[in-house]
């Protein structure tokens, strides 16, 4: 049943994590923090990195953190928790950084509906380069709008 439990809570928490990152671009990222989004949208230096990427660091700790107390203490719960949050950064990074926005060149020809759909409402995001009028959407649950054949 603990197992059962567990995989219910990562599930879930991968999900959570879908409106986590819509929340924190729209709210932290395209407010008081744009001052490290804002080179997600304008590239202004040479660097491969991103101030933007300091986000990621900052839910690679809390899934740490989550992996800690499950080692160190009875909260169990931590497990799925962490991994919830690890598997949707990994999916994140796959999708937008190395899919959409090419940080590897890699899955260049990919051109089915989905995968359209995600260039095509990320494409909209990005036509806005100030911190105003981003339209702001999930990775995997972007609205059936952008899905056209």
């Amino acid at each position: 049943m603990q197992l059962l439990i567990g995989i219910l809570i990562f599930f879930l928490t991968f999900c959570f994590m879908e409106f986590m990152a819509w929340f924190t671009h729209k709210y932290v990222m395209h407010g008081f923090l744009w001052s490290l989004h804002k080179d997600h949208h304008k590239k202004d230096h040479e660097s491969w990195f991103e101030r933007n990427d300091a986000f990621f660091i900052f839910y690679a700790i809390v899934s740490m953190t989550f992996f800690y107390l499950a080692v160190n203490t009875s909260f169990w719960y931590g497990w799925p928790l962490g991994l919830g949050i690890l598997i949707y950064g990994a999916t994140y990074f796959l999708v937008h950084d190395i899919f959409i926005h090419q940080r590897f060149k890699m899955f260049r020809n990919a051109n089915n509906w989905y995968a359209r759909g995600i260039r095509r409402a990320h494409k909209i995001h990005h036509k806005h380069l100030g911190k105003e009028e981003g339209e702001c959407f999930g990775m995997l649950f972007v609205p059936f709008k952008y899905f056209k054949k």
